[in-house]
C-alpha cells in the first residue's frame, strides 16, 4: 500500500493537516487498518475463525468483518441484547458487517460481562480473539508502519517541517498510545470518546506505560458515546464544508478540543469510520429536524 495522502483543511481560521487513512479502503481503513495490520499480514491458513465483541455502531466490527471476508475466516461477533430497531437496521456498520458474512450472537445483558471474560477458555489454535475496538498489543506493528509513513512524508516535504503535533481520538486509546511510543519527537493529542480520562488511562496502562508525549485533552463536558449532540453535527458540517468527511462518533469531540485547547500546527490522523455516518446522520436528522 502507498502512503495515505495528506490534505489541508481550514477550520475557524486555523490551518490543519490531515493524514487521509480514511482513503485506504471503504471498510478496512483508518486506525482499524493500522490496528489489524498484523492480522492482515497473517497467512489465511493460520486461523479459520475470528471472534470479537462490542457494540453494533463499532467501526472495528465492520473492519474485522471486511478482513475476515478477505481471509476466508468465519467471524463471530458478540453483543449485548439489541433493540428491535437495531436488529432491523438496513444501513450503517451493523448492516454492512452482516452483508460481509459476520455471524452475530446476542448475550443477555446480565450475563454479558462474565461471558466475555470466559471467551478465551475454550479456544483452539485455529481461533483468534480480537478484543473490543481492536485493543491488542499486536497493534503496535501497524502503528509503527504509520509512524514510518509520517517520517517519510516529513522528509519528502509532504508534511511541513514545522509540524510536531499529531492528533487522533481515542476509544480504547490503542492508536494514540502506540503512535506516541513510535514518535517520541512528536506531541500526540487525544481525547476520550468512550468513558472519561481515567477510564482511557486504565485502558492504555493495561497495554503499556503511557509515555510523556501523549497528551489526553479533557472534553469540556461529558458525552455519551454514539448519542447525537447538536455541537457534534455542527462540527461535522464545518469540516465537511472544508472538504473532508469525518466520522460522527469520535472526530467531533477531538476537533472541538483541538480548537479550544491548542494553537500550534497539527497533523490530524483520520481514523476512518465514515461508513457509520449513514445510520448516524439518519439519527441526527430525526433528533434535530431542519438542522441537516
Amino acid at each position: 500500500m502507498k502512503n495515505s495522502p495528506i490534505s489541508k483543511i481550514i477550520l475557524e481560521g486555523r490551518d490543519f493537516f490531515v493524514k487521509r487513512d480514511d482513503l485506504i479502503d471503504p471498510y478496512l481503513a483508518g486506525n482499524k487498518y493500522r490496528k489489524l495490520y498484523t492480522l492482515l499480514k497473517t497467512p489465511s491458513k493460520t486461523y479459520d475463525t475470528l471472534i470479537s465483541y462490542g457494540g453494533t455502531q463499532s467501526n472495528a466490527m465492520l473492519a474485522i468483518a471486511a478482513m475476515c471476508k478477505q481471509k476466508g475466516w468465519k467471524f463471530l461477533y458478540y453483543t449485548k441484547t439489541l433493540s428491535q430497531t437495531q436488529r432491523n437496521q438496513s444501513e450503517g456498520n451493523y448492516a454492512h458487517a452482516l452483508n460481509l458474512g459476520m455471524q452475530h450472537i446476542e448475550i443477555q445483558n446480565e450475563q454479558y460481562k462474565d461471558f466475555i471474560s470466559a471467551l478465551r477458555l475454550n479456544f483452539n489454535s485455529k481461533t483468534c480473539l480480537v478484543d473490543q475496538g481492536g485493543a491488542v498489543k499486536d497493534a503496535k506493528l501497524g502503528l509503527a508502519v504509520l509512524a514510518s509513513e509520517i517520517k517519510e512524508q516529513k522528509e519528502s516535504g509532504t508534511i511541513a517541517k514545522d509540524i510536531f503535533s499529531l492528533a487522533t481520538p481515542s476509544g480504547t486509546g490503542t492508536t494514540a498510545l502506540f503512535l506516541a511510543l513510535a514518535l517520541p519527537q512528536y506531541k500526540i493529542y487525544t481525547v476520550p470518546c468512550i468513558g472519561d480520562v481515567e477510564y482511557l488511562q486504565e485502558q492504555m496502562q493495561a497495554l503499556v506505560n503511557i509515555p510523556d508525549n501523549l497528551v489526553i485533552l479533557q472534553p469540556k463536558k461529558k458525552y455519551h458515546f454514539a448519542k447525537p449532540y447538536k455541537e457534534f453535527i455542527d462540527t461535522y458540517e464545518k469540516l465537511l464544508l472544508g472538504g473532508i468527511a469525518f466520522d460522527l462518533l469520535y472526530a467531533p469531540s477531538m476537533w472541538q478540543e483541538l480548537l479550544a485547547q491548542t494553537d500550534e500546527k497539527i497533523l490530524y490522523i483520520h481514523s476512518g469510520g465514515v461508513s457509520g455516518n449513514e445510520s448516524m446522520l439518519k439519527r441526527y436528522s430525526q433528533k434535530f429536524r431542519g438542522a441537516l
